[in-house]
């Protein structure tokens, strides 16, 4: 007997273990790199942020396009790419696959870390708003070009989001953790009660999103034809 979720559900369940995975192996490295004294590394963690979202973009990607950041989600809404109701159905499942990655993280590995949560660190909440802006900014930048437009190279994707991921966590988490992913924070937070300056990490990461959306549409050649939204789950036939 096969198991089989509806097809309307399978993007939304993509979405949550996508986003489980990304938090259980990013914030949960950071959580073992406190707990085991600085065995993982900084470079460790950046590698364990950037392999996860390469891994998960090749093995979801053709599921629900792998956004696993409601940033992502947001953007792609704000450009007519997906429909109202899927766009929340893909940030709830995000959210709660993050949470439960973050409750996972505590406990295996305990309360060392605060389950990899996100707070300002170098700079304060100042540096940390600006650097949640301009790396989403940058993260949202690549993301468009490499998997929405026909002139990329779009075989390339989880090679080129992962690996400025990558970048992003090795050289500016010490910032201010490099999130780029309301999800990524929220979870570590609600499992670990760490809420240090929480806002920075909605409000960095969609703003920066957003921009990246207007930038990047300025610069698609003139003739190019959007591809239609995708249908909301309530559109989609058995």
């Amino acid at each position: 007997m096969r198991l089989r979720p509806a097809p309307a559900l399978a993007p939304f369940l993509a979405e949550g273990l996508g986003t489980f995975a990304l938090v259980f192996a990013g914030p949960g490295a950071v959580a073992v790199n406190a707990a085991s004294g600085g065995a993982v590394t900084g470079v460790g963690i950046g590698m364990s942020f950037g392999l996860i979202v390469m891994a998960m973009i090749f093995a979801l990607g053709h599921v629900s396009g792998c956004h696993i950041n409601p940033a992502v989600t947001i953007a792609m809404r704000a450009l007519g790419r997906i429909g109202s109701r899927r766009a929340a159905g893909y940030v709830a499942a995000q959210l709660a696959g993050a949470v439960i990655a973050g409750f996972a993280i505590v406990a295996i590995v305990g309360s060392d870390g605060d389950a990899g949560a996100s707070a300002p660190h170098l700079g304060g909440t100042d540096a940390a708003l600006w650097s949640e802006i301009i790396l989403t900014f940058l993260l949202m930048f690549v993301i468009l070009s490499v998997a929405t437009d026909s002139r990329a190279q779009g075989s390339f994707a989880a090679i080129a989001i992962g690996g400025y991921v990558g970048f992003a966590a090795t050289g500016w988490g010490p910032v201010a953790n490099a999130s780029m992913n309301p999800a990524r924070s929220f979870g570590p937070a609600v499992a670990a009660g760490a809420w240090d300056a929480h806002w920075v990490y909605w409000a960095g990461p969609i703003a920066g999103a957003l921009l990246a959306a207007a930038a990047y549409e300025l610069m698609r050649e003139p003739h190019y034809r959007e591809p239609p939204a995708l249908p909301d789950a309530t559109e989609v036939g058995p």
